[in-house]
């Protein structure tokens, strides 16, 4: 139940691109029995260090920040416009959401139809929050960012809902990764990296990526499940495992090397072709530094981009777990021999 409340704390978390430093707190928290070392940069990656015997890194990254609105417009009867990143407009509807102005303030999504001759022409969407326009324009500025507000839930079999699984489902994997090696002093030095700026351009994996120069990156995202009401083109399932990334991204002799490590430990895994850009870290991590071999392993979620996000226990434990093998199997003296096609 330790990770289970882990991520209930990170998903509960409003940490919308370029505020990730709101969560540096529970990062330093939570991982500071497993690593020697936790700082924060400049533009808020989080770096969770654990020393190894050598001198060879891995990066694990799995990126902080959420999904977000921002105000546009402070309109006549205390009514806001906003503007999105990321989440499709028609999921909006009567939601809950948080408005980061002078001070935190609710305000639920509303829904505004004009209809001319009984034809719907127009259709719009407000964020009313009870207050006058006088009493909003003093707490709320226009750039102000607004995030969805949703508390965890658990439903049957393992699997929870909450806003912002993407890409928290990721963090509490490498939580779960960070435990596992908690008694392990592996032959690599880990870093532990909680990204910035991701849903806006993967910023972050970057900035990290140059800071760190590790000889292997591993970017750890959530993927589409493929089930009913899922993508019908992927065959990922939730409850299926860890999701490893085959194409031109992701290092072939690392990536068989994961696999490999999945059968050797009994841990289920699913695969995932994407033939170009992977949308996620790993497509920045790759290219940094000169090259750096990488990997990307994915959790399969539901309704991504929406406040019900869902995601199962079972992947994100089975992530972590994956992870931890791959670490404690991996030596230096492989990585030249791993490194060439």
């Amino acid at each position: 139940m330790k990770d289970l409340n882990f991520l209930k704390k990170v998903c509960e978390a409003h940490v919308p691109s370029g505020k990730e430093n709101i969560i540096y707190p529970i990062i330093k928290d939570n991982f500071s029995e497993y690593a020697d070392n936790i700082k924060i940069s400049k533009l808020n990656n989080i770096y969770v260090h654990k020393k190894g015997i050598g001198a060879n890194t891995v990066m694990i990254m799995a990126h902080a920040d959420e999904v977000f609105l921002m105000v546009d417009k402070i309109l006549n009867g205390g009514f806001i416009e906003f503007k999105t990143l990321g989440i499709d407009p028609k999921s909006l509807v009567s939601q809950k959401v948080l408005i980061h102005g002078r001070q935190d303030i609710c305000g639920i999504v509303a829904l505004k139809s004009k209809i001319v001759d009984d034809k719907l022409i127009e259709e719009n969407l407000y964020i009313d929050t009870g207050l006058n326009s006088d009493e909003l324009k003093s707490l709320v500025r226009i750039g102000d960012y607004i995030t969805l507000d949703r508390k965890m839930t658990e439903l049957l079999n393992s699997n929870i809902s909450c806003k912002s699984i993407d890409n928290r489902a990721s963090i509490a994997s490498i939580y779960v990764c960070a435990e596992e090696l908690k008694n392990v002093t592996p032959d690599l030095n880990v870093y532990f990296v909680c990204s910035c700026q991701e849903e806006v351009g993967h910023r972050g994996a970057g900035m990290a990526s140059y800071d760190i120069k590790p000889d292997i990156g591993i970017a750890v995202d959530v993927t589409f499940d493929g089930g009913v009401m899922g993508d019908s083109d992927r065959e990922n399932t939730l409850n299926g495992g860890p999701v490893i990334c085959i194409g031109p991204n992701i290092h072939p002799k690392l990536r068989d090397r994961m696999i490999n490590t999945a059968k050797k430990y009994n841990i289920p895994y699913q695969i995932e072709v994407e033939s170009g850009n992977t949308g996620t870290d790993a497509w920045d991590i790759q290219i940094s530094e000169g090259g750096i071999p990488t990997l990307l392993i994915s959790i399969p979620i539901k309704y991504m981009h929406t406040s019900v996000e869902i995601v199962n226990m079972n992947d994100i434990r089975n992530t972590g777990r994956l992870l931890a093998r791959f670490i404690q199997d991996l030596s230096s003296s492989e990585l030249e021999g791993l490194f060439c096609f």
